[in-house]
């Protein structure tokens, strides 16, 4: 379900286990508060600013970097045997700890949130206009909800 490639030292306050466990249970959480029954896999890979940042300019034209990048798959452009892969998600683990210190929440906690992001953008959610971001914004806190997490979605 979940393939985790950490491309970049994770922090000693965890290890990779750890690290794993939470973003599946974030992954899972978030699939089951869609509806999403059929059984589906995706990347999630930790990266550092300088990885995100060369994605983002590339695939958005934004040369800077960025908490977490989404690219869902084409399912046009699948083989059957692959038809469940949703996509990548991208973290920056150097985001992710910022904004966690200035959030004043553990670091797998904002790396949970930034999953949870990350998938609702593969499952086809955005926040391009007001109506999106609330119904996103509502999605993300009820996941968080379910997860037991104290993290709050404020205005990023």
């Amino acid at each position: 379900m979940l393939d985790l490639i950490i491309e970049t030292p994770i922090p000693p306050a965890f290890s990779e286990a750890e690290l794993h466990s939470a973003l599946t249970q974030a992954v899972q959480t978030t699939l089951a508060q869609q509806n999403v029954t059929e059984a589906v896999s995706l990347s999630v890979v930790i990266g550092d600013n300088a990885h995100i940042q060369s994605l983002n300019a590339q695939f958005l034209g934004e040369d800077h970097p960025t908490d977490v990048l989404s690219f869902p798959a084409d399912p046009d452009a699948l083989i059957p045997e692959e038809a469940d892969y949703l996509g990548d998600i991208i973290l920056s683990i150097e985001k992710a700890q910022q904004q966690a210190s200035e959030r004043g929440h553990a670091i797998l906690a904002e790396l949970q949130l930034l999953t949870v992001h990350g998938v609702l953008h593969l499952l086809g959610h955005d926040h391009y206009t007001p109506q999106e971001k609330a119904e996103m914004w509502q999605a993300q806190s009820e996941i968080l909800r379910l997860l037991g997490s104290t993290v709050v979605v404020g205005d990023w």
